[in-house]
């Protein structure tokens, strides 16, 4: 299958994308990034592109594609609701209705996080935020939309963009797993999801951290 990723510079695109690069279900790998991942491979192709609320110079290159990972996000930590909004909500629905157009069959999954809002009620800022581009991209015309809600991940070994914080605390996680088994999985397992939603499917659309897990591990 033919897949598109977008965040790869990121620590779960990247981790999403070194998963893709080892499997044997997918041929042919688009990353869409603001800068290059620094990543040569034969089923890799790259297109560094700046502005991801104006894909028109670049449409034509994002058609024919199976599966979408979209992994781009940003932190809400010192943002307002609206700017969160712009580019979290705003941004995703212009990316995702650019790709619906040109591919009716694509599935697209979509990286949330655990304790995402979906009534867009709650207290919590980037909750209501989330929860509302999950509802929106529930509501189109996708052949499928999956909602993924990773917790803590295990970063994988070797890879470049793993955050300090999960750096500092990895001797830990097979306690954490232990103790906290519905939030707590491995980045491998999120990607590995991913594919899986894509060449098997799967009932349901939003996933939580055991159903990541058990996804993974069919």
């Amino acid at each position: 299958m033919k897949v598109i990723i977008t965040g790869a510079t990121g620590m779960v695109g990247e981790g999403v994308l070194h998963e893709c690069l080892l499997s044997n279900e997918v041929s042919e790998i688009l990353v869409v990034n603001r800068k290059e991942c620094g990543i040569s491979h034969p089923k890799l192709k790259e297109i560094v592109h700046s502005n991801f609320f104006d894909l028109s110079v670049i449409e034509n290159h994002l058609t024919g594609y199976d599966g979408c990972f979209f992994c781009l996000g940003v932190s809400s930590v010192g943002m307002s609701e609206s700017d969160y909004t712009k580019m979290t909500f705003d941004l995703t629905m212009h990316v995702a209705e650019t790709l619906v157009k040109h591919n009716k069959e694509m599935v697209f999954c979509y990286v949330s996080g655990s304790g995402t809002d979906g009534t867009e009620s709650g207290k919590i800022m980037w909750a209501r935020v989330k929860g509302k581009t999950e509802n929106h991209l529930m509501r189109m015309y996708f052949k499928k939309a999956y909602m993924f809600r990773p917790g803590l991940m295990r970063p994988t070994k070797g890879l470049k963009n793993t955050l300090k914080f999960y750096k500092a605390i990895i001797w830990m996680y097979p306690m954490l797993k232990v103790l906290f088994p519905k939030f707590v999985c491995t980045l491998s397992e999120v990607g590995v999801a991913m594919i899986k939603s894509v060449s098997k499917g799967n009932d349901r659309s939003i996933l939580e951290v055991q159903d990541i897990v058990s996804l993974a591990n069919e």
